[in-house]
């Protein structure tokens, strides 16, 4: 009788056998094998909904992923400002003045070390000097020093520090103006600058009664005698004062990017050699 032929092992079979000799894996192992291929893949599935591995992200993923990312704005982070943080800055005014600068409102550093335009990134104290205005540069911390030295006072329209302009209310801004033109009529400085035309608009719409800025004919420099600021006249149409020389100039903040600095000192140099004259005249 031929014996007939043993079986052949299938190479697939003796990858399976254990080292020990155990040709196939038992029935609890496959068990094991199974669930842990399934919870592999569950937990594919549940991270697909959030990270995307095998697919793009949704734009609801896509816009959620940027709004964790996306840096705050100057107008949100100063939304959440102190109300009314300390401010340590004082106006520097007094009768005879040649010049009184007037800005928006204090920043939080100027607020906190009561020196006008306080931020490094301010370029006040650059354009003073560049423009003639002052014969030479000086630092915040001589604000004060300036009334004694070249007749130069320090104001704003608004008292309240912010991180930016943004924070300022319209109201704000109209109530402002009609305090600093007041200011002006009882200090009556010879000149006034206004530092940045954000401030001008507010003044316009105050003086113009307007609800809106919408100058066609606005313009850099020296304004109408009828624009300018302080201007005390009666009832009756008598000019009592005819106000103060009022200069429009661009605003010195390292927020305002709208105009190459080259492109600010042309704007503010009139001012500068008009400051220039004066000292040459005492």
């Amino acid at each position: 009788m031929v014996e007939s032929p043993s079986p052949r092992r299938s190479n697939r079979n003796l990858n399976k056998s254990s080292p020990g000799g155990t040709s196939s894996p038992t029935g609890s192992a496959r068990k094991k094998r199974s669930w842990a291929i399934h919870s592999f893949a569950g937990s594919i599935s549940e991270r697909d909904d959030t990270s995307g591995l095998d697919s793009p992200p949704t734009n609801r993923d896509s816009s959620a992923s940027t709004a964790k990312k996306r840096r705050s704005t100057t107008k949100e982070r100063s939304a959440k400002d102190p109300h009314s943080p300390v401010n340590h800055l004082v106006d520097s005014l007094r009768p005879g003045l040649t010049l009184v600068c007037i800005g928006l409102n204090p920043g939080l550093m100027t607020a906190a070390t009561g020196h006008a335009y306080a931020h490094p990134s301010n370029r006040f104290w650059h354009l003073l000097h560049d423009s003639g205005i002052t014969p030479k540069k000086h630092t915040p911390a001589e604000t004060r020093d300036l009334m004694d030295l070249y007749q130069i006072g320090n104001t704003n329209i608004c008292e309240r520090p912010t991180r930016s302009g943004d924070g300022l209310s319209k109201q704000e801004l109209e109530e402002g103006a009609v305090t600093l033109d007041k200011k002006i009529a009882i200090y009556k400085p010879e000149a006034v600058v206004i530092v940045g035309k954000g401030i001008w608009e507010a003044i316009w719409i105050v003086k113009k009664g307007k609800k809106k800025f919408n100058d066609p004919d606005f313009h850099w420099g020296w304004q109408d005698e009828e624009m300018q600021l302080g201007r005390v006249v009666e009832a009756d149409g008598h000019i009592v004062w005819p106000g103060a020389k009022t200069f429009v100039a661009t605003s010195t903040s390292g927020l305002a990017a709208t105009l190459r600095p080259a492109e600010k000192l042309a704007i503010w140099k009139p001012l500068g050699d008009w400051m220039a004259m004066k000292r040459e005249e005492t």
